[in-house]
């Protein structure tokens, strides 16, 4: 990702909300020279993220006077140097959480009324990051009445639901979406996207492929998409149809996010070449355009 430069560096708006979530950890975790490089990264970046290049601006120049001595990161290539960061991130603000709930009775009720009281899915993603740290009968209470309540970003939704099997919750969980009940089970939910089912894995994986020789980089991208689409779409009927192993489910799914790419990235409109190259005709070309709007639906509603 660090070798993309100039106009290829495009990021998708709830793309943006990750690292901005990710810059506000770091900080949080005193990660200053990680911080640095993340922020070298995202001023390299354009479309969205250039709204925010004078604010990014000026906080590098902030840490730069206020911390010289912690240096500049590039954005981790390793997955298990980054596993590993992550780790210590965790367990840093682990102990932080805990001797701030073990010093404030009132701490863990604050971060409840974060969840509830402020529509920001930054602001609840930090409240839910915290209270993973403070399992028990009050939190789990908590997060099932929250899904419950009324609808609410569903990556967000998705989180709650993460940290719902992480504590050893089980049974269903209500879960409102797009004016729908949803009754999901919550040891069924993936804590990671390896546990996802197959089909849902494959699709990437088939992109990719597609990808490495006409436009490699669109492969981060898609990776990065098709993460969000499916935790965004967890527990729907579209959800459901992702799961389909059928033959050309994967590749319908991978043809339809390789356009819709096409489109973002590179104002791509037709898509003949894309049709032909994943092979989708005859019945797979219905299936093909309904998973095509969707994600523009999708795309659209991020904006």
């Amino acid at each position: 990702m660090s070798d993309f430069t100039g106009d290829n560096l495009v990021l998708f708006p709830k793309t943006l909300d990750y690292y901005q979530i990710q810059l506000t950890r770091m900080l949080e975790t005193e990660r200053y020279g990680e911080a640095k490089g993340l922020l070298n990264f995202l001023l390299q970046c354009g479309g969205e993220a250039e709204r925010h290049h004078t604010e990014w601006q000026a906080l590098l120049g902030w840490l730069d006077a206020a911390f010289p001595e912690a240096t500049a990161e590039g954005l981790p290539t390793d997955a298990e140097d980054g596993a590993e960061e992550d780790e210590q991130a965790d367990a840093v603000l682990r102990q932080r959480v805990l001797d701030r709930a073990a010093e404030d009775p009132a701490y863990l009720p604050r971060l409840i009324s974060i969840l509830f009281d402020n529509e920001d899915p930054e602001q609840q993603l930090l409240a839910l990051g915290q209270m993973a740290h403070l399992p028990g009968p009050e939190t789990e209470e908590a997060l099932r009445r929250w899904l419950s309540e009324r609808e609410r970003h569903p990556l967000v939704q998705f989180r709650a639901l993460q940290l719902l099997r992480g504590f050893g919750a089980e049974g269903p969980a209500v879960v409102l979406r797009d004016g729908e009940a949803l009754t999901l089970e919550i040891e069924a939910t993936p804590l990671s996207f390896e546990e996802f089912p197959r089909a849902v894995l494959e699709v990437p994986e088939r992109l990719g492929r597609m990808a490495e020789v006409s436009d490699p980089a669109l492969s981060y991208f898609a990776d990065e998409m098709w993460r969000e689409c499916v935790q965004a779409a967890y527990g729907s009927n579209v959800f459901k149809w992702m799961m389909e192993a059928d033959d050309g489910a994967a590749d319908l799914w991978a043809a339809a996010l390789h356009q819709h790419l096409l489109e973002k990235l590179h104002g791509q409109a037709g898509d003949e070449w894309t049709r032909e190259q994943y092979g989708i005709t005859g019945e797979l070309r219905f299936r093909y355009e309904q998973a095509l709007r969707w994600l523009r639906a999708y795309g659209a509603d991020k904006g």
